[in-house]
């Protein structure tokens, strides 16, 4: 193992755009609607708005709290503006426990979508894990919904 790759805390390779309603429970209103939903909050975090999906995610995180995120494709999954970027601008959220309302490590700065969904974000966390055990990586908008996460990666593979 390099002296690199002693220095990666974390690592993500792909991602999941989010489904903010993965599921409905009985009774159904007269529309077909339900009247009781569960929505898709992960470590505490709430969704963002709409379906998203995301091509590609691959993001670093190292011990000193340097991030960088590579996304492709960041873009909303259904409705009239399907496909767009809705004028999103992101920061990433590293979660390293399990529980819900973890201690959030965040980007500082925010980073607008390209018109494709494209981003990069080369930052430093505002506070640093000193250990991950169970790493969520979160694409937030500024009021704090998510709207993709990375896909943790051991590295086994290569």
């Amino acid at each position: 193992m390099s002296a690199h790759e002693r220095d990666i805390l974390v690592a993500f390779d792909g991602g999941i755009g989010v489904d903010p309603v993965p599921n409905g429970a009985a009774p159904t209103n007269a529309d077909g609607t339900f009247q009781n939903i569960a929505r898709n909050i992960v470590r505490g975090v709430a969704p963002g708005g709409g379906p998203w999906r995301i091509a590609s995610l691959k993001a670093q995180v190292t011990t000193d709290g340097r991030i960088k995120v590579r996304g492709r494709g960041l873009l909303l999954g259904s409705g009239n503006r399907i496909g767009q970027n809705g004028n999103l601008s992101i920061f990433a959220t590293l979660i390293c426990e399990a529980a819900a309302r973890s201690n959030e490590h965040s980007t500082a700065n925010v980073v607008p979508l390209d018109a494709n969904g494209d981003f990069r974000i080369d930052d430093v966390l505002t506070t640093v894990p000193s250990d991950c055990p169970n790493p969520v990586l979160l694409m937030r908008n500024q009021g704090g919904a998510w709207f993709a996460a990375g896909i943790v990666t051991t590295n086994d593979d290569e």
